[in-house]
């Protein structure tokens, strides 16, 4: 059964949320499909689309209950003119307030 994005990150939120004070976020850039985040340790076709990414990080805002958060698994060596460093830079500032969708 396909629930969607905000279903499930709705649901994940609520889990980590209960009974405490807020969560922390471990973004692992190895979720993002390589054609939008080349520069990973182990990029796998398939993986969260471009606008999937920064709607989990607008719903992660909206939620509240982020305390800390950090952005793993992103290799200089391998990316791709800063795409993914780029990309997880823009995922960064969703979770903290900015809009783009």
């Amino acid at each position: 059964m396909e629930r969607g994005m905000t279903a499930v990150m709705k649901d994940a939120i609520g889990i980590v949320s209960a009974s405490t004070a807020g969560f922390h976020l471990s973004l692992d850039m190895d979720y993002v499909d390589p054609h939008e985040a080349p520069g990973v340790g182990t990029p796998v076709r398939g993986g969260g689309t471009y606008r999937e990414a920064h709607l989990a990080m607008e719903l992660i805002c909206d939620s509240g209950k982020m305390l800390s958060m950090e952005v793993v698994e992103v290799n200089p060596v391998i990316d791709e003119v800063n795409r993914t460093a780029d990309l997880g830079v823009e995922l960064i500032m969703s979770a903290l307030g900015k809009r783009i969708l």
